[in-house]
């Protein structure tokens, strides 16, 4: 895979790097030996460490330390919860969510997914419907907590499932569902909008060495403009 790094460059100063992450690349070294975004980010700056991770499908801010200092101050922040995450999920089903808050503790399992188990980690995350289109969602998730897997199986609780999110209920989107005239060849197969669960960190605020806040937005990759413009283009 053939990346420029400086081209996913949102933010940096002297401490601080944000980068947008594509997604289908993993934010650290899965033990397949395929390119990462710490091993891009190394490239690009030797002393580059990514703060925390992101799903190897989700896209969006990925934040990384340039030195031990600013590593531990960016843990800090993320241990005692006040880095501000947003993320922007398109889901399956109409929902209009106005700041609900979903707690429900999560259990990791070894196949490397989550249930929702009185023995798991406590979780919370809040939920706000952004728009609605004609059979889908599109709801900005602010989790409080960092749970594996937390805001997709938090949406799939509450009957919105993550657009293409199979592992959590979510069925793939087809232009055939929402387009009323749509035609397909004879013989071609309809394939799905996007190949990925349709999620995407959104937004990042945390704090500078100096205590300044700092907020950092990332735009949506080329698979989710594909799909926001079709559900707005066929919203009736």
């Amino acid at each position: 895979m053939k990346l420029d790094f400086k081209s996913l460059v949102l933010f940096e100063d002297d401490n601080f790097l944000v980068a947008n992450k594509p997604p289908y690349i993993s934010s650290l070294d899965d033990r397949n030996n395929d390119v990462n975004l710490q091993m891009l980010a190394k490239r690009y700056d030797e002393s580059l460490s990514a703060c925390h991770r992101l799903d190897k499908e989700t896209s969006g801010c990925l934040l990384f330390a340039k030195n031990a200092e600013a590593y531990r101050h960016a843990s800090i922040q993320f241990e005692k919860r006040t880095v501000d995450k947003v993320y922007h999920a398109f889901v399956n089903g109409i929902h209009e969510f106005r700041n609900l808050k979903v707690e429900l503790p999560i259990l990791s399992l070894n196949k490397g997914s989550v249930v929702i188990d009185f023995k798991g980690k406590p979780a919370t995350t809040i939920f706000n419907t952004l728009e609605v289109y004609k059979r889908h969602s599109l709801i900005e998730c602010r989790p409080e907590t960092g749970r594996m897997h937390q805001i997709r199986i938090h949406l799939s609780k509450k009957e919105a499932p993550i657009i293409n999110d199979p592992l959590y209920g979510g069925s793939p989107l087809f232009l055939s569902e929402i387009k009323k005239k749509f035609n397909l060849g004879k013989y071609e197969e309809e394939q799905p909008l996007i190949k990925r669960f349709a999620l995407h960190a959104f937004a990042l605020s945390f704090r500078s060495l100096n205590n300044e806040e700092v907020t950092v937005q990332a735009d949506y990759p080329k698979d989710l403009r594909v799909i926001e413009k079709q559900l707005k283009a066929n919203r009736y």
